[in-house]
């Protein structure tokens, strides 16, 4: 069968959290674990990696610029989706990916302002039409997530932006699954992990994507 499962959110929004949870979902189902892949975005591949390092690195010399950002993003993205994502889901794997293309309309489009339209074209080069079977949006009040944020450690490139970077990207992550609620759903991640786990492995169940065993 195979499947292709994201999680989407801003920063802090318990992303890695909720990986686990679809995994342990996943096992109860009778998926063996072999078959069960986590991703991340940026990275994923040895060189989708090194992409990243330059992506969350702040480097006081030289500013990234957006449109930079934007195709280093892609660059990695084509690594993993082309070497790994694909080559799974086609041999019936389920693949669950900590970040994907939504990622990008949400921070390069909303947060940096590069048109979607070019967006667009970047993406269908490097990636085709590829679409997840399911995308989690993982919401929470920008605020909120920042301060688990720095409760993490150092803030990385991204982290440090101002708040109003960060209502944009969520005003577009809830406009996004607005437009497609087929595929994109939304699970409140400001409650407590109990709840936000209930709602995670509701959402599974209703999609009907993770049934196989």
């Amino acid at each position: 069968m195979g499947a292709f499962i994201v999680l989407e959110g801003g920063e802090g929004a318990g992303k890695s959290t909720a990986v686990t949870v679809i995994r342990e979902y996943l096992i109860s189902k009778g998926v063996p674990p072999e078959d069960i892949l986590e991703t991340r975005e940026p990275g994923g591949t040895e060189i989708a990696e090194k992409i990243r390092t330059i992506l969350k690195e702040k480097n006081p010399r030289e500013q990234l610029t957006s449109e930079s950002e934007l195709l280093l993003m892609y660059a990695a993205r084509s690594q993993l989706v082309n070497c790994v994502i694909k080559p799974s889901v086609s041999q019936g794997k389920f693949v669950i990916g900590d970040r994907h293309d939504l990622s990008t309309v949400a921070y390069q489009g909303a947060g940096r302002g590069i048109p979607l339209d070019k967006i667009a074209a970047i993406r269908d080069l490097a990636i085709g039409s590829l679409t997840p079977d399911l995308t989690i949006v993982m919401d929470i009040e920008p605020e909120a997530g920042m301060r688990r944020a720095r409760k993490r450690g150092d803030l990385d490139r991204f982290e440090v932006e101002n708040i109003d970077f960060f209502h944009r990207i969520r005003n577009c992550f809830l406009e996004e699954a607005g437009k497609h609620p087929d595929r994109i759903k939304v699970v409140d991640a400001g409650q407590d992990l109990e709840h936000v786990k209930q709602d995670i492995i509701k959402t599974l169940e209703n999609s009907g994507i993770c049934s196989a065993g």
